[in-house]
């Protein structure tokens, strides 16, 4: 099986993280959002798009 080496390292440090905060998925988030913050790059907001819902007419 092709296996991604970018993929594969994104998994390692993602794991890698995740074990730092005992897997504790507000800790994780806490701690992204902070990172965030400090950065350098700019954040962007996007307003939420509405869902389309396809009507299908009856048929006669």
């Amino acid at each position: 099986m092709w296996k991604d080496s970018i993929v594969e390292d994104v998994r390692k440090v993602r794991e890698k993280h995740a074990a730092k905060f005992n897997y504790n998925l507000e800790a994780i988030y806490r701690d992204l959002k902070k990172q965030q913050e400090i950065g350098k790059r700019k954040v962007v907001s996007l307003p939420a798009k509405r869902a389309f819902v396809a009507v299908r007419a009856k048929a006669s």
